[in-house]
C-alpha cells in the first residue's frame, strides 16, 4: 500500500499535468473560440488566467514554466503574438509570478495578487513603450482598455484571496 505522502505527491503531479494541458488547450483554442463567439477573448487574458491558476494550485516553478512557455506555444501554433511581443508577454507573466511569490510573504492574497498583476503590467507597458518608440514594434502601446485590465486584475486578485482563504480554513 502507498503511503499518504506518495499519494499526495502523485495527486500534485496529476493536478499539475491537468492544469498544464488545459493551459495549452486554452491558448491553442482561444483564436478559434474568439472567432466563433465574435468576441476577442484575449481581453480576459487567458494566458494570465492559466498562469495564476498554476501559481495558486500547483507551485511557483510550474507557474514560471507556463509563464514562459504559453506565449512561446501561442507563437509556435499561430504566429501570434509577434516574436518580440511574445518575449514581452513571457517577461510580464514571469514577473507577475515572481512578484506574487514575494508579496504573499508580506501581505494578504488580494493585495499581493493585485500588486503583482499591476506592477508586472506597468513593467510590460514600459518595455513595450520603449520598443514601440524605438520603431522595433509597429503597434499601439496600450491596445486593451485600461478599465478592462483593472477589472480583470480585481477578478484575479479576488480569486487569489478566495483560494488562500480556503487554504487557511
Amino acid at each position: 500500500m502507498y503511503s499518504s505522502t506518495i499519494m499526495t505527491e502523485r495527486f500534485q503531479y496529476v493536478r499539475m499535468a491537468i492544469i498544464d494541458l488545459v493551459a495549452l488547450a486554452v491558448v491553442f483554442f482561444t483564436p478559434a473560440f474568439s472567432h466563433l463567439m465574435n468576441f476577442p477573448l484575449y481581453l480576459i487574458e487567458p494566458m494570465r488566467i492559466m498562469v495564476i491558476l498554476a501559481l495558486l494550485h500547483t507551485n511557483r516553478t510550474n507557474a514560471l514554466i507556463l509563464a514562459v512557455s504559453l506565449p512561446v506555444f501561442s507563437f509556435a501554433v499561430s504566429a501570434h503574438p509577434v516574436l518580440l511581443k511574445m518575449l514581452l508577454i513571457s517577461a510580464e507573466l514571469s514577473i507577475n509570478v515572481l512578484l506574487f511569490s514575494y508579496f504573499i510573504k508580506m501581505m494578504k492574497a488580494f493585495p499581493a495578487m493585485a500588486l503583482s498583476v499591476f506592477v508586472s503590467k506597468a513593467i510590460y507597458y514600459l518595455l513595450k513603450y520603449v520598443v514601440v518608440m524605438a520603431g522595433i514594434l509597429q503597434m499601439s502601446v496600450i491596445s486593451t482598455s485600461l478599465w478592462i485590465q483593472l477589472l480583470t486584475g480585481i477578478i484575479f486578485s479576488t480569486y487569489a484571496w478566495m483560494v488562500m482563504k480556503t487554504r487557511q480554513a
